[in-house]
């Protein structure tokens, strides 16, 4: 196994990779932002999991006022790297702070323009939504969820009768 070794240059990179030196300003701006923020309201249906989602317009409807307000702004791109789809979402402040986060987006064989287009929306709307802390329904989390816990029946406690006694009457439902 190889050791990396990491000068204080490199790590110095490494921090300005994602952020800007400074970011007190903009924590801030985004502290008083998100406190307004009352999250994206469910408008879209996704048929193959037949639930309801927040579309990538209904979360930015739902952050950008307050976010304006408060001297911030969002700039989302794309790159095409390996064969995969990296959508980087931006957080800037007027203060010219900034913070960004990139999700690589994986393609599926045989792709056509269509399905770059879905997956680099899919990329924004999940990136907008981490950065600024929207809360939405996650549409397609459900297949990794576990199952819902069914209700487990209430036991009462025996008195001192029921145990002399025997009795097997000893579950509430």
């Amino acid at each position: 196994m190889d050791n990396i070794t990491y000068t204080t240059t490199d790590m110095a990179s490494s921090v300005e990779n994602w952020k800007s030196n400074d970011i007190t300003e903009l924590a801030t701006a985004l502290a008083k932002a998100q406190s307004e923020i009352d999250g994206a309201t469910k408008n879209s249906q996704n048929p193959f999991f037949k639930s309801s989602y927040a579309d990538l317009h209904q979360v930015i409807q739902s952050s950008f006022p307050q976010l304006t307000k408060y001297g911030l702004s969002i700039i989302q791109g794309s790159d095409w790297i390996d064969g995969n789809i990296h959508v980087t979402t931006m957080l800037c402040h007027s203060s010219g702070q900034w913070i960004k986060s990139s999700v690589c987006m994986p393609l599926k064989d045989n792709y056509n323009a269509q399905d770059v287009g879905s997956i680099m929306t899919y990329g924004r709307r999940y990136g907008l939504s981490a950065m600024v802390g929207v809360a939405q329904y996650d549409d397609d989390a459900q297949s990794v969820s576990p199952p819902k816990r069914k209700k487990q029946a209430k036991v009462k406690p025996l008195s001192v009768e029921e145990v002399k006694n025997g009795t097997n009457d000893i579950i509430d439902l």
